[in-house]
């Protein structure tokens, strides 16, 4: 049974159940207006049964934001650390005042609950592609934290599992639903910048290294289940510092700088020049930039310095009639003095997922398409894919975005995507 025929037959059951309740002795029922979402709640019926994988510190935030939307109901708390899904169970428990949210070291004993409708995963990224497709393989629609994919190939495999199983994907790459990106973007697109020629993501320095933290004692599995925090990525001795959050920068663990806020920036880059079902064909690496361009010209700047102050995840947008640079403060400037007029006051902030969560639940509802759903965000991590590979290179590479391959280029081409340990395949 799928989420929304459980649902279905959910509202069925309520409503038989209430006729029958009314019907008993000829006595009339009083139903809580809180039942009926009558005094601004959502009825039970009505509501999204959540789930969450992965509690760490940006998981955490997350279900925290989800715990404040009324249409959503969390019931599952998964993370390999005992330490982790406790405190996150704590955290959902007060909030509803009981002690009913269940735990979970396996999150496949989590995608087997049928009462289950979504997924909150924020593992680290090495799960991100993998546990999202046997989500939706299990019926589940996901919100996923970023980066989505580690590889090309990933990126692809991610966007073809959500078309097969027909489930609702919201990438956790917000600033898509942020005021300020979004009035930026619009800029763009109506012209008043003139002919677009140039996109600037703002990302972090590429590198990553092959050092690894030495071997620790590995915990009992109840503890620390160390097997499924690697997942299909090689096998390495157990270290804490690992597990407490201090993957980053470790080459089986971690996509590199570029792909760290690109995820982010070029995504709102390939928005900006309306290349959502495209990417990049040269990339040529410039010290810790890379510049790449598109088949229409556009030439996209991925770099981690000379920024304007706006902010973390800035980006600047530049057309022959003027340019727009925005960031996650919610500032912007914008030049010539012609375009003053456009500027606008921004108060949120680019880090706050709540608008990006919101229409992701209202398209679970709806079933229509996400901002950032899993189509966009191959394409754009694609992109950040591809100019990492350049940059490891050392050297320019050309891509055909239609095949996802590189033109006459072994080398590269090996580096589309990395080997999964046994059992794990995607």
């Amino acid at each position: 049974m799928t989420s929304s025929q459980h649902r279905s037959s959910r509202r069925r059951f309520m409503k038989t159940a209430a006729t029958a309740a009314g019907s008993v002795m000829g006595l009339p029922t009083f139903i809580p207006a809180s039942a009926l979402g009558r005094d601004g709640s959502v009825a039970p019926s009505e509501r999204i049964v959540l789930g969450t994988v992965g509690s760490g510190g940006r998981g955490t935030y997350d279900l925290g934001i989800f715990l404040n939307q009324p249409e959503t109901q969390v019931v599952a708390i998964c993370d390999v650390r005992s330490e982790r899904r406790m405190a996150a169970k704590e955290i959902v428990d007060e909030k509803y005042g009981n002690v009913d949210c269940r735990t979970y070291s396996d999150m496949f004993e989590l995608f087997d609950r049928q009462d289950v409708d979504a997924l909150l995963i924020a593992t680290g990224d090495r799960w991100h592609t993998l546990a999202s497709i046997l989500a939706a393989k299990a019926g589940k629609d996901i919100y996923c934290e970023k980066p989505c994919s580690m590889t090309i190939s990933e990126s692809r495999a991610l966007a073809d599992g959500i078309r097969q199983y027909g489930r609702i994907y919201q990438a956790g790459t917000q600033r898509r639903n942020i005021g300020n990106f979004i009035h930026a973007v619009n800029l763009v697109h109506s012209g008043k910048l003139g002919k677009l020629h140039t996109v600037h993501a703002n990302t972090l320095a590429p590198a990553t290294h092959h050092q690894w933290l030495p071997a620790e004692p590995q915990p009992e599995k109840e503890i620390v289940d160390w097997d499924r925090w690697l997942g299909p990525t090689p096998w390495r001795p157990y270290n804490s510092s690992y597990v407490a959050g201090r993957w980053r920068n470790h080459f089986d663990f971690h996509g590199g700088g570029i792909l760290e806020w690109g995820a982010h920036t070029i995504d709102l880059c390939q928005w900006a020049n309306q290349a959502d079902k495209t990417a990049p064909v040269t990339y040529q690496p410039k010290g810790n930039s890379v510049v790449a361009e598109y088949a229409n010209g556009v030439k996209l700047v991925m770099r981690d310095t000379g920024w304007l102050g706006m902010g973390t995840c800035s980006v600047r947008f530049e057309g022959e009639d003027g340019w727009v640079e925005t960031g996650d403060s919610g500032g912007m400037l914008l030049g010539p003095g012609k375009l003053r007029d456009e500027y606008r006051e921004f108060v949120d902030v680019g880090t706050d997922p709540t608008s990006h969560i919101r229409e992701f639940l209202a398209s679970v509802k709806t079933r229509a398409t996400t901002a950032a759903n899993a189509n966009v965000a191959a394409q754009s991590h694609v992109a950040a894919h591809a100019a990492y590979i350049a940059w490891q290179l050392g050297r320019p590479v050309e891509f055909d975005p239609v095949e996802e391959r590189f033109v006459d280029d072994e080398e590269a081409d090996r580096m589309r995507s990395r080997a999964y340990r046994e059992p794990w395949r995607v």
